[in-house]
């Protein structure tokens, strides 16, 4: 890994502060960063009528205010943690979180859609900065061998911010919608005075574009990819079904979606301890095989209570993918760690915002086969993760020079400490570990 000699101390330092914990006061800010990015996100689901009557505009004018975040936000996420490594994570995420703010206030005081939307641009592009760098800023906080353990944690909080932003809007709604912005905005302004670690490289060791172009980060891609796309995107195929296809009311279908983001939020840390554990090859192979062979069924149920139930329990498996693909991502580039995740995560939206547009319209048709489609995309998910772990089967990719490899229990081989410089070719050299 190519460091400047004052970075190497402090990363000691700050691993040395927390006690290789997880829940620290130095941890927290990221964890609430992680929150906050879903919330802002998600927080004009249940405030489409009051945009339609303050605007007067239509239900599909109003549908930009969602699509306008997502796709700028899953096009900068291609380059936002490769641009956070070069010019310093701490700089770059206080940037991007007064960015945030300053959407939020622009939210708050928009006179007509066109601003609001221009507003919810802006916060979509801001929000491609913030899951790649605090997840970048917490692997180097924590000790490696609880790396999974923070990843899900952080993961839960992502869960609970997309569970909880329809009801936070919705609250606020009762006095007026705009209070939503306020507050969010105010959490960006805290936020930004504590920002993760991580100063400007010079130009001679600015992150490296190359490593991200290997057979590993592009299994990644069409991993993250196919699974937003299939399996862990059908929540929203669940929720359309629910109102249109079974009767069920809206306040109903928000309950249940709110009973499985709990799931997912109680599930999430045992999910990133599984990492640590089974060790990341076998953890993301049976991530994608469950949730593949749980979501397929989901559209022969016929009743709404059996459906909802079937939600509220697939829910905490689904929710373990996204831990595992941002654990791959996470460990993939250790030169670029921020630009691996970012990479990541956009085909991850780019496959959010894909799926519904795919399996929707089917849904009125067959909802057995726009169910068992979008579950079948896990098929794809399995072989790019099994091409993507496969030359280094505890992990993706060498640990930086300054983190220990963690010890993982593996079934079938010993623990195995690699080198972290280059060294000529030895019996115990991997001769099928990939060339950067």
């Amino acid at each position: 890994m190519t460091t400047t000699p004052a970075d190497e101390p402090d990363d000691a330092a700050d691993r040395e502060a927390t006690g290789g914990r997880v829940m620290t006061a130095t941890t927290l800010p990221f964890l609430v960063g992680g929150f906050l990015g879903p919330v802002g996100t998600m927080s004009v689901i249940s405030i489409y009528p009051e945009l339609r009557d303050t605007f007067d505009a239509s239900t599909s004018a109003v549908n930009w205010s969602l699509s306008g975040y997502l796709l700028p936000m899953a096009l900068f996420m291609l380059v936002s943690g490769t641009i956070g490594e070069r010019y310093g994570r701490r700089r770059v995420t206080r940037i991007t979180f007064i960015g945030y703010a300053i959407a939020s206030v622009l939210c708050v005081l928009a006179p007509n859609l066109g601003v609001f939307i221009t507003a919810r641009v802006m916060q979509g592009v801001f929000n491609a900065f913030i899951t790649p760098l605090l997840i970048a800023g917490l692997t180097e906080q924590v000790d490696p061998s609880r790396l999974g353990r923070a990843v899900g944690i952080y993961a839960g909080f992502q869960a609970a911010g997309g569970a909880a932003a329809p009801f936070i809007s919705g609250v606020a709604a009762t006095v007026n919608w705009r209070w939503t912005y306020v507050i969010i905005g105010a959490v960006a302004i805290g936020l930004a005075t504590r920002p993760p670690s991580g100063e400007p490289r010079p130009a001679a060791s600015a992150p490296p574009i190359r490593p991200l172009l290997t057979k590993r980060m592009a299994s990644l891609w069409l991993s993250a990819l196919s699974a937003a796309a299939g399996p862990i995107g059908i929540g929203v195929l669940v929720g359309v079904h629910l109102r249109d296809g079974l009767g069920v009311s809206s306040a109903t279908t928000g309950v249940i979606l709110l009973a499985a983001g709990v799931t997912a939020i109680v599930l999430s840390p045992t999910s990133g301890h599984l990492i640590d554990s089974w060790g990341p090859r076998r953890a993301a192979l049976v991530s994608a095989a469950s949730v593949t062979v749980l979501t397929v069924p989901l559209g022969l149920i016929g009743a709404a209570w059996g459906l909802a139930v079937a939600w509220i329990i697939v829910a905490g498996p689904v929710a373990f993918v996204p831990v595992n693909l941002q654990h791959l991502a996470a460990v993939a580039v250790p030169d670029n760690r921020g630009g691996a995740l970012s990479s990541v995560l956009s085909f991850r939206f780019f496959g959010h915002a894909l799926g519904p547009v795919i399996w929707v319209p089917l849904l009125a048709d067959d909802p057995g086969w726009a169910f068992a489609g979008a579950g079948l995309l896990g098929l794809i998910t399995m072989g790019a993760l099994a091409v993507a772990t496969r030359s280094d089967p505890d992990g993706v990719g060498a640990p930086p020079a300054d983190v220990p490899t963690p010890s993982i229990a593996h079934p079938t081989t010993p623990t195995v400490i690699r080198p972290t410089t280059a060294a000529p070719s030895s019996p115990s050299t991997n001769p099928t570990e990939e060339s950067t």
